[in-house]
C-alpha cells in the first residue's frame, strides 16, 4: 500500500522550487507532444512563450489577459487557505458582469463615472450571491460545495444565455443575442500612456489588481481575520478549540472569493466588450484554480502565475494562428501544469512510502 505522511516541517526552498520544476516539467512533455504531432517544437515553444512578448501591445495584451485570472486568484486564495473548496468561480464571473450590466442598461445616457463605481459594488454584490447559494448549503445541510458551486456555473451559463437573447436583447443587434452598447460612464476607458500613446486594449482596470494584491497580503497575513482564515484551513479542529466560529468562516471565505469573482467579470466587460453577450467569459474562473496554486496562495504570486498563463494563453493563440496547431493541443498544457502543480503540493507535504502487507 501507498502510505502518505504528513512532514512535520515543510521545506521554504522546495516551496519556491515546486512551481518552477512544474513549469520545466510542462515545456519539456510539452516539446515531447509536439514532436509527436510534427509540429516543429522550436517554433512552437517559440509561439506560445515568445511571440507574446515580441511587441509592445502584445505585451500589453497580456496584462490584459491576465487582468480578470488575477483578481479571481486573489479571490480564491481566501477558500483554498481555509479549506473551502470553490470550484464555481466562473458562474460568479457571469453573474457579476451580468448583475452590474443590467444596471448599467438602466441609465443609457450616463456618462459619469459614478454609474462605474455603482457597477463594482453591485457586481461584488451579485457575484457574493452567487457564491452564498454553496455557502448556506455547506453551513446548514453539510452539502460539498465543490459540486454545488459546479454545477451553478451551468445554471449562471444558461441564465445570462436566456436574459441577453430576451429581455436585453438590443432589438438593433440584427439578431445577434447582444445587449445594447454600455453608457459612457459604464466604460473602462483605455491607457494613454505619455510619449507612447495607446497600447492595445490596455485599460485602466489593471491597476485594480495593483491596488488588490496589498490589501489582500495585508489582510491575510497581518489581520486576526486572515489568522482565523489560516488556522481554519490549517485544521478546522484547533480552531474550534480556539473559539473560532467555522460557519462565519466558510460564509465569510465564499463571499468574499466569490464577490472579487463578480468584480472580474464587471471589468472584463465593461472594458473590453462594453456590452453584454452570451459568452462573457473564456473560461477564466476555472484557470484562475491553476493560477492560486500556481501563486501558492500568495498574492504576490498570484500576480507572476497570472501573468504566466496570460502569456500561455495568448501564445496558444499566436501558434493556432501561425502554425494551425489546433486549441486542444495547447489547452494540455493547462491540464498538465495543474497536475504536476498538485503532485508537488503532495509530496512537499507528505512523505511518500510503500509498505507491504504480510
Amino acid at each position: 500500500m501507498i502510505e502518505f505522511t504528513p512532514r512535520k516541517i515543510q521545506s521554504s526552498f522546495w516551496t519556491i522550487l515546486s512551481p518552477i520544476i512544474s513549469i520545466t516539467m510542462t515545456i519539456l512533455i510539452g516539446s515531447l507532444i509536439f514532436k509527436i504531432l510534427s509540429y516543429p517544437v522550436i517554433e512552437s515553444l517559440y509561439q506560445v512563450f515568445v511571440s507574446p512578448f515580441s511587441r509592445p501591445d502584445r505585451i500589453a495584451d497580456i496584462f490584459v489577459k491576465a487582468c480578470p485570472l488575477i483578481i479571481i486568484g486573489l479571490g480564491l486564495i481566501f477558500c483554498f487557505k481555509a479549506n473551502i473548496w470553490n470550484i464555481g468561480a466562473e458562474g460568479q464571473f457571469i453573474l457579476g458582469a451580468l448583475c452590474a450590466g443590467s444596471f448599467a442598461l438602466l441609465f443609457p445616457e450616463t456618462k459619469t463615472y459614478t454609474l462605474l463605481f455603482s457597477m463594482f459594488l453591485i457586481g461584488f454584490v451579485g457575484g457574493a450571491i452567487w457564491a452564498s447559494i454553496p455557502a448556506i448549503l455547506k453551513v446548514r445541510l453539510n452539502v460539498n460545495e465543490i459540486l454545488v458551486s459546479l454545477m451553478l456555473v451551468y445554471v449562471a451559463m444558461l441564465f445570462i444565455d436566456f436574459v441577453v437573447r430576451g429581455p436585453l436583447r438590443d432589438p438593433m443587434s440584427f439578431g445577434f443575442p447582444l445587449s445594447k452598447v454600455y453608457p459612457d460612464g459604464a466604460i473602462i476607458s483605455k491607457v494613454d500612456f505619455p510619449f507612447i500613446g495607446f497600447l492595445g486594449q490596455f485599460h485602466y482596470g489593471i491597476f485594480i489588481t495593483l491596488i488588490l494584491c496589498p490589501l489582500i497580503w495585508f489582510f491575510i497575513n497581518k489581520t486576526l481575520p486572515g489568522f482565523q482564515i489560516k488556522i481554519f484551513g490549517s485544521s478546522a479542529r484547533a480552531s474550534e478549540f480556539a473559539g473560532f466560529n467555522k460557519n462565519k468562516i466558510t460564509i465569510y471565505v465564499l463571499l468574499v472569493s466569490g464577490g472579487l469573482s463578480g468584480v472580474a467579470g464587471v471589468i472584463e466587460v465593461s472594458a473590453n466588450m462594453g456590452r453584454l453577450q452570451p459568452e462573457v467569459s473564456f473560461g477564466y474562473g476555472f484557470t484562475a484554480i491553476i493560477v492560486a496554486f500556481l501563486g501558492r496562495l500568495n498574492p504576490y504570486g498570484v500576480v507572476i502565475a497570472g501573468i504566466i498563463i496570460a502569456t500561455a494563453k495568448l501564445g496558444a493563440d499566436n501558434a493556432q494562428m501561425v502554425l494551425g496547431i489546433p486549441k486542444v493541443v495547447t489547452g494540455i498544457f493547462e491540464g498538465m501544469l495543474l497536475f504536476f502543480l498538485l503532485a508537488g503540493e503532495t509530496i512537499q507535504k507528505y512523505k511518500i512510502s510503500i509498505r507491504k502487507d504480510n
